[in-house]
């Protein structure tokens, strides 16, 4: 089955004694919108959401929802480009369009795989935590207008970051429900 995963990190078990470098305070306001549209109280992690839907179950049925999901066709159309105007520097383009449907949400997230984190504290001390498709910049919601939305922005390359094993991804969404009308997403070919 073909994916775009992105892993947003949250920050609200910080206070068991290590902080995650990666968490953003948007993530776990994310988390919580999608567990209230799924009618659901519960939070933790790690939590799936296929297409705004949270399941609790094992590989095979992960595998299986997105293989139902890939059967259906796209309500939505992306176009996603990035080019490099500098080495430290990633220009990138979204247009999405979905005529007739409203109120929808482009998003746009440039993520890094092969992440490693050293748990010093906690109920995980001692562990190392090996990540992949750690979002490091989210960009959205851009809301639709008249059935369509465009994004462009420049974003700025921390030198820690490698260029090699980042990801670019970008999604329509209906902000209403947290079902995703259309995703497309890979290797960041510009750097």
């Amino acid at each position: 089955a073909q994916a775009v995963p992105l892993a947003l990190h949250v920050g609200y078990w910080d206070y068991l004694g290590w902080k995650d470098p990666y968490a953003d305070p948007a993530f776990a306001g994310r988390q919580e919108a999608l567990v209230r549209a799924n009618r659901q109280r519960t939070l933790y992690t790690p939590q799936f959401f296929v297409n705004g839907i949270e399941l609790r179950a094992s590989r095979t049925s992960l595998r299986e929802a997105v293989r139902r999901l890939n059967e259906t066709p796209a309500a939505a159309k992306i176009h996603l480009s990035a080019s490099a105007p500098g080495k430290d520097m990633l220009r990138l383009s979204a247009r999405a369009s979905a005529p007739g449907r409203a109120p929808l949400d482009l998003y746009v997230a440039l993520a890094e795989s092969e992440l490693v984190s050293r748990v010093a504290r906690g109920e995980n001390a001692g562990v190392t935590l090996e990540h992949d498709h750690v979002v490091r910049q989210w960009l959205g919601p851009v809301r639709f207008t008249g059935g369509a939305a465009h994004l462009e922005r420049e974003l700025p390359l921390p030198a820690a970051w490698n260029r090699s094993h980042l990801e670019l991804a970008a999604f329509v969404q209906d902000p209403a429900t947290g079902r995703v009308l259309q995703a497309v997403g890979g290797q960041c070919d510009a750097l």
